[in-house]
């Protein structure tokens, strides 16, 4: 197996010429989000055709419409329409690694589907090499081969390079929810109806079901998107599927601050030492800690390899992080004030160098 990483169009055309000559498959991968990891694995020798580096995106308000490269994905996407429009978006999924060329290819379902329909109902051209390495756009390539990159799985008739998709309106501001039932609250009487519902909803709301086993039961979430405001939706909702109970609650998008530092340990931190530090932590409340393990080639590596020289000899790395949510000095001198004591209370504990 070899991974070729494209870094234009040319070298796309390269690698299935070669490929072809060479007779050997070229597995094609966008993003890499897939369950079955089908880009790595093959029967047959095989070349993984990386298209990554292609994540260029090309956004053009005044049309309503946008160039994006199969490499990038759906969080480098919705970003560079945010940049532009907080009125313009486009129906796909709402994974931001999840990569364009696949989810693209085949079919691409996500939150505005019931308002403006999957992805290939929104993507007004293409640009695909095909077998012989050639370019070709949605004219030459004509409409019957159009018609099947867009769900039947682009990497069955070529490698697509590119997608121009069609941008669609929504509103300044959107209203999201999430409404949780047990099984003792009814969660199956309600989740019954929903079937019955939610197809039948006003097509600006969009509400999925997510079924979860929460501590010996299940809890049913009822997670939703509505294109508008709170005003307009609690009647609607209230008035189709009242076993729901929305109540007008708007709330601001939640801002978190937060102070970090790190250490590295050499030895092991005792059991009694262990004790202390997780009473430190429960006194300070809002604290967290992530110890990440070296070792492996980190411990075969010379401190002198590259700049950074951090490698034998360390067991591992700690990183210590407070974070509140209030926007006061008093708060915020309080939380670092508690940082640095965690930090020179963990000092006996960690490398003094550096520190």
């Amino acid at each position: 197996m070899a991974i070729i990483t494209a870094k234009s169009e040319s070298h796309v055309q390269v690698t299935i010429q070669c490929a072809k000559v060479a007779h050997i498959q070229v597995r094609i991968r966008s993003g890499g989000h897939d369950y079955e990891g089908l880009s790595y694995v093959s029967d047959v020798p095989f070349v993984v055709l990386d298209m990554f580096p292609l994540n260029a995106i090309d956004v053009d308000i005044a049309s309503g419409t946008t160039w994006v490269q199969a490499g990038a994905t759906f969080g480098q996407l919705y970003y560079q329409i945010a940049k532009k429009s907080n009125v313009h978006a486009f129906p796909a999924g709402v994974c931001f690694s999840l990569g364009t060329g696949g989810h693209f290819s085949g079919g691409g379902y996500g939150n505005l589907m019931r308002k403006y329909g999957l992805s290939v109902d929104n993507i007004i051209d293409a640009k695909l090499v095909n077998a012989m390495g050639d370019i070709l756009d949605r004219r030459s390539m004509g409409e019957d081969l159009f018609w099947a990159i867009r769900g039947g799985g682009g990497a069955s008739f070529g490698v697509i390079v590119a997608w121009k998709i069609k941008l669609v309106p929504v509103p300044p501001q959107v209203t999201v929810f999430r409404v949780k039932k047990s099984v003792a609250q009814d969660a199956t009487d309600v989740a019954y109806k929903w079937q019955l519902v939610a197809p039948k909803l006003d097509k600006n709301i969009f509400i999925r079901v997510q079924p979860d086993v929460v501590n010996g039961t299940v809890i049913v979430s009822f997670i939703g998107e509505f294109l508008g405001t709170i005003e307009r939706l609690v009647p609607l909702v209230n008035k189709a599927f009242p076993e729901l109970a929305l109540l007008p609650t708007p709330q601001e998008p939640p801002t978190i601050y937060a102070k970090s530092k790190s250490d590295y340990v050499k030895t092991p931190i005792p059991k009694e030492a262990m004790k202390k530090i997780w009473d430190l932590m429960i006194k300070v409340n809002n604290t967290r800690m992530q110890w990440n393990p070296y070792g492996g080639v980190m411990e075969e590596i010379s401190a002198s390899a590259t700049p950074f020289p951090h490698r034998a000899g360390n067991l591992f790395l700690i990183q210590y992080r407070v974070f509140w949510t209030e926007d006061s000095a008093m708060v915020t001198n309080r939380f670092i004030k508690d940082s640095r004591s965690f930090y020179e209370f963990m000092a006996p504990y960690v490398s003094s160098s550096p520190r």
